[in-house]
């Protein structure tokens, strides 16, 4: 019997999150992918199925101003601020945390925690 990939194992966790966490009007879902070079984040509602504001470390916005690479711990920071401010902006300030299936340390803890300081509870 072989052991799944880290893929299939991070897979089998979000779905297993999943059971519990879903997105309302007044708390939507903060959803986070973290590829090998980049981190993506969005705020959805899954109740209308819609994104409500996101933010990655391809944004224009960010890719001027970052100096590190998209897949370090600063780029991380600067995209969990960037997401709480366009969140703010859409009158949202509390949302449900949902890591995607990845442990809850390093680049995904920089981004919840860029995103509390600047202003969403969770």
């Amino acid at each position: 019997m072989s052991t799944p990939s880290k893929k299939q194992q991070t897979q089998k966790r979000h779905k297993r999150l999943r059971r519990y966490l879903n997105g309302t009007d007044q708390r939507p879902r903060l959803a986070v992918f973290r590829s090998n070079n980049h981190i993506y984040a969005q705020v959805i509602n899954d109740d209308s199925q819609s994104t409500i504001c996101s933010a990655s470390t391809l944004d224009k916005d960010l890719r001027e101003t970052l100096q590190a690479n998209g897949s370090s711990c600063d780029a991380s920071t600067a995209v969990g601020s960037l997401l709480a401010k366009r969140a703010l902006a859409q009158g949202i300030d509390q949302v449900v945390f949902d890591r995607g299936g990845n442990l809850y340390h390093g680049r995904v803890k920089a981004l919840a925690s860029a995103a509390r300081q600047a202003g969403l509870k969770f």
